[in-house]
């Protein structure tokens, strides 16, 4: 769950519905400038499921004590990290091998950057590591793909996935570390515009305007207690978020 203070209270914001906004960025992006995405319809598909393990996680959000919301994936436990991302690009064996993929290496990357951030963590974590790993080089020699376009889609979907999540929580300005371009590695920053657009300069799209959205769930500053932030939760009013991004 990704959760959004604001002047009305709370916007709750699934995680899958977060991953159709970055679905909605990897389609639109490639240009001179960056490249293409390939093969395009696969590593998209991908980029939209890549949380699909959130799916019924996000359906029964647990407390915050801390805020009193729904917790964010920022606090989710070891255990329940494991529990999400374990098994999820299963869920997508039966359409997509990229697809899978893309999950299993987004996955992977998460559970690396926990043992750094957490050292106390890496040995729980340590075997979900190994265990993409093992999972990844099965699909790449099926697949008959290089490390280099992997380590490209891998980096193409952490640009997307973290652009998606600055563009949620108004995070701004926001600055993609490392995204792959025709010419290496490069940093994309997001700004906004006076006139209630956002810019990413350089510019990875192909049009010079996108619109993409998502969608919330309007919730109040705090609850007292699970069992009242879930009922709300589930009667809550719906919010359309658009993002209107223009060219510099």
């Amino acid at each position: 769950m990704l959760v959004r203070l604001d002047e009305e209270g709370a916007l709750a914001i699934g995680q899958l519905s977060h991953s159709w906004l970055a679905g909605q960025l990897a389609r639109a992006w490639g240009n001179a400038r960056f490249g293409e995405v390939e093969p395009r319809e696969e590593i998209t598909l991908g980029a939209e499921q890549h949380d699909i393990g959130w799916a019924l996680f996000d359906l029964e959000p647990r407390l915050s004590e801390t805020t009193g919301l729904p917790r964010s994936f920022l606090e989710l436990t070891p255990q329940e990290h494991l529990g999400i991302w374990r098994d999820a690009p299963e869920q997508l064996l039966s359409q997509s091998l990229h697809a899978a993929l893309v999950v299993s290496l987004h996955g992977r990357s998460l559970s690396e950057l926990r043992a750094r951030s957490a050292p106390e963590q890496a040995p729980l974590l340590q075997p979900h590591i190994d265990r993409e790993r093992a999972r990844q080089a099965a699909l790449i020699a099926r697949l008959g793909l290089s490390e280099a376009a992997i380590e490209r889609v891998r980096r193409q979907m952490w640009t997307w996935d973290s652009i998606s999540l600055a563009l949620c929580h108004g995070w701004r300005p926001f600055t993609a570390r490392d995204v792959p371009s025709a010419d290496g590695l490069i940093d994309v920053e997001l700004r906004d515009r006076d006139e209630g657009t956002s810019t990413l300069e350089p510019w990875p799209f192909a049009a010079e305007r996108l619109e993409v959205r998502c969608e919330a769930r309007r919730l109040a500053a705090r609850y007292e207690n699970e069992a009242a932030m879930r009922l709300a939760f589930e009667g809550a009013e719906l919010v359309t978020l658009t993002f209107r991004l223009v060219a510099p």
